[in-house]
């Protein structure tokens, strides 16, 4: 896509992966007319620091888009807004949220066709033991995926209804990165363990460690994310590095990169339906997008670990 007075809008763009892929955008492509959404609920201004776009401050499951928008057109629109927090059981709110969010946003982008690229998850595809494929079915072990689900049903019933209408779903693994320390909990097992780490304790992980995660950084997850402006087809693809790597793995490495050597505190997983695999099956989106992960697992972290304590 050109981005000559081309215009984009990022909903959820003040969150983790929304800013950075706001500020991507900003960079990559500075002729653009760049909009920005955000209610803030998972999302920080902060995370926004030398952005020059536009600035909407609404909640998308009760926003009249028509009347916020008015007949301004977009030549695409990431859809990350989202409730993240897989902790949160309200079962109603997670639902509406985020499945009439989207409807909305379908409902306004039809008349146009708008390309829509829109933050799916690994978490659909439940409990696993190899990778992940985008021909798995879905099977939700939490009402957060369940709504990913369910949103990634209302794509491909859209795309059935108007083939020519090129919708993306991305299904990001376990994302890790700059600008996600303000979601707290939620935020990744790389930034928590980091900071018990920098603190002088010991990281605290499940016994006993051997729980395996496709970590997956930011910037890997952004380089997908554009590359899906540039589809020629409707699709729903995983993005993550391809590799499980154990938490055992992750603590050597952050022992590495922050020159300590600290053994994992094992504690007992309180969890009932924890993933304990997650593997992206890659084969699709290299096909069709492109996408060539850059940061393995030391890379990231390390990249990550300059940025979040610079010297």
């Amino acid at each position: 896509m050109s981005s000559a007075e081309s215009s984009i809008l990022v909903t959820g763009g003040a969150g983790f992966i929304g800013s950075n892929l706001a500020l991507m955008l900003q960079e990559r492509m500075p002729a653009t007319r760049l909009t920005v959404i955000d209610d803030f609920r998972s999302g920080d201004f902060k995370n926004l620091a030398g952005y020059k776009g536009d600035f909407v401050a609404q909640n998308l499951a009760a926003l009249d888009w028509r009347e916020q928008f008015g007949d301004e057109k977009f030549d695409a629109i990431f859809h990350l807004a989202s409730i993240t927090d897989t902790t949160l059981h309200d079962q109603f709110v997670q639902v509406h949220d985020n499945v009439e969010s989207f409807r909305r946003l379908l409902n306004f982008a039809k008349p146009n066709r708008t390309k829509i690229i829109y933050a799916s998850s690994a978490a659909t595809y439940g409990a696993a033991s190899a990778a992940s494929a985008e021909t798995n079915g879905a099977a939700p072990a939490n009402v957060y995926a369940f709504s990913k689900a369910m949103m990634d049903n209302l794509a491909n019933r859209a795309v059935r209804e108007f083939p020519d209408w090129i919708i993306v779903g991305l299904r990001y693994f376990n994302v890790y990165g700059p600008r996600e320390a303000h979601k707290g909990i939620p935020a990744s097992m790389v930034y928590h363990l980091s900071l018990q780490m920098k603190s002088g304790q010991r990281p605290r992980i499940f016994k006993h460690g051997e729980q395996q995660r496709d970590f997956v950084y930011v910037k890997d997850i952004v380089e997908g994310s554009i590359r899906a402006l540039e589809a020629k087809q409707s699709g729903i693809y995983n993005l993550g590095t391809g590799r499980a790597r154990s938490f055992n793995e992750l603590i050597d490495v952050l022992n590495s990169s922050l020159g300590t050597d600290f053994k994992p505190e094992y504690i007992e997983n309180p969890h009932a339906h924890y993933q304990n695999f997650t593997q992206a099956d890659l084969a699709s989106v290299r096909s069709s997008l492109g996408y060539e992960p850059k940061y393995p697992l030391e890379a990231g972290v390390a990249d990550y670990m300059k940025w979040l304590y610079p010297a």
